[in-house]
C-alpha cells in the first residue's frame, strides 16, 4: 500500500499529490521564507525519496535567488513550493492533511523572530467565539477548494 499525501491552492486551480512517504519535515525562519510566504516562518516538507507530481495546474515561480525558486498559485497567489537543486518542498499548509507531517527540524535561526516561542501562551479562542466583534462570521460562506481531491473545480454553479 502506497502512502499518499495531496493538497494545493486556495482556489483549487493547482493541486499535487505525494506518493511514498515524504522527506523531512521544517521550519525556517530565513527572512527570505519569512516574506515568500507572509508568516513568521515557512514551514514545508520535502519531495526527497516520493514520486511528486502536479495534478492539476501549474504553479507561477518567482526566482527568490540565485539558487532557489518559489512556486505559486496565479490565480490566489498559495505560496506552494520551495524549490533548489537539492529538490522540492512544498508548503505544509498547502496540504489537504497537514496533521500527519510535523516539524522535525528548524532552520535559519539567524532570522527566527522572539516572540514565536511564546505565541503558544497567547490567550486563544475558536473562530464562532468571535461572533459579538465580527457578526460577518455567522453566514460565511467559503470559496475556498476542499481538503480533498475534485474532479472539476469551481464547481459548475460558480463558473
Amino acid at each position: 500500500m502506497t502512502l499518499t499525501h495531496s493538497g494545493g491552492c486556495q482556489c483549487g486551480a493547482v493541486r499535487f499529490r505525494i506518493d511514498g512517504e515524504p522527506g523531512q519535515s521544517s521550519i525556517c525562519h530565513c527572512r527570505m521564507c519569512q516574506k515568500a510566504l507572509g508568516a513568521y516562518y515557512a514551514p514545508l516538507v520535502s519531495t526527497r525519496g516520493a514520486a511528486f507530481a502536479w495534478t492539476r495546474g501549474n504553479p507561477k515561480y518567482f526566482q527568490s535567488s540565485n539558487h532557489v525558486r518559489r512556486g505559486f498559485c496565479e490565480s490566489c497567489g498559495t505560496p506552494l513550493t520551495y524549490e533548489a537543486s537539492d529538490g522540492v518542498a512544498i508548503s505544509a499548509g498547502a496540504f489537504d492533511d497537514p496533521s500527519g507531517l510535523p516539524p522535525v527540524i528548524q532552520y535559519g535561526l539567524e532570522g527566527k523572530l522572539a516572540f514565536v516561542d511564546s505565541l503558544s501562551d497567547l490567550p486563544a479562542r475558536h473562530t464562532m467565539d468571535d461572533l459579538d466583534e465580527a457578526p460577518f462570521l455567522a453566514d460565511l460562506v467559503s470559496y475556498q477548494h476542499p481538503d480533498h481531491d475534485t474532479e472539476q473545480w469551481p464547481p459548475k454553479e460558480k463558473q
